[in-house]
């Protein structure tokens, strides 16, 4: 009698797979969290808003999913699934509220999928949302066996009449640029053509462990300047680099112009510019040592940098706002 293990897919590991993943789940759990993991769905109560209104966001990891095979390191990219959700919904003024991930794999090892929910969790603590619950898929003839993918989506809230969407920003606005923690999470097609070695050494590490640290999350950064500051604007830099996503916060046709000069840009870009990429290139691609970009007045510019590097990350003046079409000029 055929049976769904004789089809590829093993109900056992499975349930070690959630049993296992439950432990970490529990870790983000909070006061709005209504079930447990099991459910049919995952219930989140709402805190008490005047107008709230729901911000999300999805994304997953991409190809930097096969330097994290390679490498045989699981734990870290679920927290890269996360911060490409939560720091889009920052981007509005939305505190995250809860997370839900999806893993999709050829044959299921409980022990890799449950790292790989190990890393959401992280990054869920990391954001201060709760992970309420996700879907593990077991695809055999579909995805090849060692393979994994991961995605997620995240949900967000914030007051309405306090939503930001760079209907406030103006000609002579600074745009403060806050340190990335390395690549972060796209580009890695390139990443991997031109790396190729994981193994060589790279300051002090291994390229593999350079190009493979997780993605900078910006939940307490962010929560703390929109109380504090009146914060007009603020954009992920994630695909697209500088060209495509500083133009995402205008709602009018501003132009942002950026000193390339005025932060360091981390020794992985250069070295990817050294073996060929242009300059260019790399900034319509890649972060650059900027993963988040927040535009405020000139007379607040100051203190939100010192806030900023209070809590621990760099902040640099990187530009401003100017008139003459949308669009990113490079000086």
């Amino acid at each position: 009698m055929a049976t769904y293990k004789d089809a590829g897919v093993n109900i056992e590991e499975g349930y070690k797979a959630v049993k296992l993943m439950k432990e970490y789940a529990g870790n983000t759990f909070n006061a709005g969290v209504l079930n447990n993991l099991g459910s049919f769905a995952g219930m989140y109560e709402l805190p008490k808003f005047k107008n709230p209104v729901l911000v999300s966001g999805t994304d997953g990891v991409g190809t930097k999913l096969k330097v994290a095979f390679d490498m045989e390191k699981y734990d870290t990219v679920g927290i890269d699934c996360v911060a490409m959700c939560v720091n889009d919904i920052l981007c509005h003024g939305a505190k995250p509220l809860f997370f839900l991930d999806y893993i999709a794999c050829g044959k299921l090892d409980a022990e890799k999928a449950a790292d790989l929910v190990k890393g959401v969790s992280e990054g869920c603590m990391q954001a201060g949302c709760a992970l309420i619950g996700g879907e593990t898929a077991e695809m055999p003839g579909f995805y090849k066996t060692g393979e994994y993918d991961i995605a997620g989506f995240g949900v967000g809230i914030v007051e309405k009449d306090e939503i930001i969407d760079g209907s406030k920003i103006s000609v002579g606005d600074v745009l403060i640029g806050i340190e990335s923690s390395g690549i972060h999470s796209n580009g890695y097609s390139l990443v991997r053509k031109l790396i190729t070695d994981l193994n060589k050494d790279f300051d002090e590490k291994k390229i593999g462990d350079v190009i493979l640290t997780p993605t900078k999350i910006y939940a307490k950064i962010v929560l703390n300047l929109i109380k504090e500051y009146k914060i007009k604007g603020m954009a992920h830099i994630t695909g697209g680099g500088f060209y495509e996503n500083i133009p995402r916060m205008f709602k009018d046709d501003f132009k942002a112009v950026i000193n390339k000069n005025s932060f360091e840009i981390p020794p992985i870009f250069k070295y990817m510019m050294s073996l060929g990429v242009e300059e260019e290139h790399m900034f319509n691609t890649f972060n650059m040592g900027i993963g988040y970009v927040v535009c405020v007045s000139k007379e607040d510019a100051e203190d939100v940098i010192k806030s900023i590097e209070s809590l621990g990350s760099k902040a640099y003046k990187i530009g401003c706002v100017e008139a003459g079409g949308k669009g990113v000029c490079l000086k």
